[in-house]
């Protein structure tokens, strides 16, 4: 069945919904909670507010419509759109008062990501795509988003959130990368890979994440002309090992590195 979109006004009005449960909390003391027994995965009222907030929206509008959301459980996965949900993609940075946090709308369509949308409400900037083109809108001025050109990894810009997600058997092969490359950060989460889209930033590399982590980032990063893949090549919709990469060429080098 053809993808008919769904317009970016429909994606504002789920961010705008997000943003007005989230900013109220945002450098306050809220109370946090842990969800893992085994480690720190932090999770708060807004976290799960905004989340309701979204599903009523796309309830209403969308009834036959499916959810996947990181904080509220699933929905119709069966069905031909899926929206994929992380209403505060990057918590420790939240509770932290560090504004590289942000909200994660993404629409699957036949189990593809389709169209997404990175929200930060407190800097008032929305990065959205479609897969074909990519598009910012803050206070920089609305403007399409382009990758930028970097053929080697001695010229790139690498982030991940931080080394310690990546297991005894990864993180050499995460390692080999760094090495090579000009630049290395950490931190920023869903930010990271808008940085990609905006020519700011050329590698991301990560592991362990969920749907929900990605499927909004995919269109962004394809729509600004960069390549979003598995560590082995393959779709990233799923999360687990992602590569993000500004510039495919540099993809390709990164994919060897990781694999050989």
């Amino acid at each position: 069945m053809q993808f008919l979109p769904i317009s970016k006004s429909f994606f504002d009005q789920l961010a705008d919904a997000a943003s007005e449960v989230i900013l109220p909390h945002f450098r306050s003391s809220l109370a946090v909670e842990n969800k893992d027994a085994a480690a720190f995965d932090p999770v708060t009222v807004a976290d799960r507010g905004a989340e309701v907030a979204m599903r009523a929206l796309i309830n209403s509008t969308y009834p036959t419509h499916g959810i996947l959301g990181e904080e509220l459980g699933d929905e119709a996965l069966d069905a031909e759109h899926v929206w994929v949900l992380d209403p505060i993609d990057g918590t420790r940075a939240f509770i932290s008062g560090l504004p590289v946090w942000g909200t994660l709308i993404g629409l699957r369509h036949n189990g593809k990501a389709a169209m997404g949308m990175m929200a930060q409400p407190f800097t008032t900037e929305r990065f959205f795509g479609d897969g074909n083109e990519a598009h910012y809108f803050g206070p920089g001025g609305n403007r399409p988003l382009k990758t930028r050109r970097c053929e080697s990894l001695s010229a790139a810009t690498l982030f991940t959130t931080t080394p310690t997600i990546f297991t005894a058997e990864e993180r050499p092969r995460y390692d080999a990368v760094e090495r090579q490359v000009r630049l290395a950060r950490y931190g920023c989460d869903c930010y990271a890979y808008c940085m990609v889209a905006a020519g700011q930033v050329d590698l991301v590399i990560e592991a362990g994440l969920k749907a929900f982590d990605v499927t909004a980032l995919i269109p962004v990063i394809e729509g600004a002309g960069g390549v979003m893949t598995s560590w082995t090549g393959g779709d990233a919709g799923d999360g687990g090992r992602v590569v993000a990469s500004g510039d495919p060429r540099l993809h390709e080098q990164v994919l060897k590195i990781l694999n050989s």
